[in-house]
C-alpha cells in the first residue's frame, strides 16, 4: 500500500470524506487509505528536487540524527530544518530530542511513510 498525496482545499477533503461516508452505508467494503490531502502550493515545493532527495534519502532510514542527515545532504541547517518543517507538517517525518549519553541531546529525524510508495496527485 503506497500514500497517495493529493493537492486540494478543505472542501476537497470533505468530499471525499462523504463519498467514502456513503460507500460505508451502502454497506460497501472500504479499503484502508492512505491519503494526504496537501495545499497546491506545499505540493509544488514538495516536489523540488532537494526535497525529493531528502525523501528518498530518508527511505533508507529508520530514524537519524539531525547533524548526521545534514552532513550526507550536505545542506545548511537553516535549509534542512524548512524542508523537515514541511514535510512534518503532513506526518511524513517526526522530529524529537533524544538524550545523548554523556553529551546531552540531539535532534533525530524520524520517517513516517517507511517504504511505502508516495503517489503526487494534482488536479487543475
Amino acid at each position: 500500500m503506497g500514500i497517495e498525496i493529493k493537492s486540494g482545499s478543505l472542501v476537497d477533503f470533505f468530499t471525499s470524506a462523504k463519498d467514502t461516508a456513503k460507500e460505508i452505508d451502502e454497506g460497501k467494503k472500504i479499503t484502508k487509505k492512505n491519503t494526504i490531502w496537501i495545499e497546491p502550493n506545499d505540493l509544488s515545493n514538495l516536489l523540488k528536487p532537494e526535497r525529493t532527495r531528502l525523501i528518498r534519502m530518508l527511505r533508507r532510514k529508520k530514524k537519524i540524527k539531525f547533524s548526521d542527515l545534514k552532513d550526507e545532504m550536505k545542506r545548511t541547517a537553516t535549509s534542512l530544518n524548512y524542508d523537515l518543517k514541511l514535510l512534518a507538517k503532513y506526518e511524513l517525518v517526526r522530529t524529537y530530542n533524544e538524550p545523548n549519553p554523556g553529551h546531552g541531546i540531539h535532534k533525530v529525524v524520524e520517517p513516517l511513510f517507511g517504504n511505502h510508495k508516495i503517489e503526487f496527485r494534482a488536479e487543475i
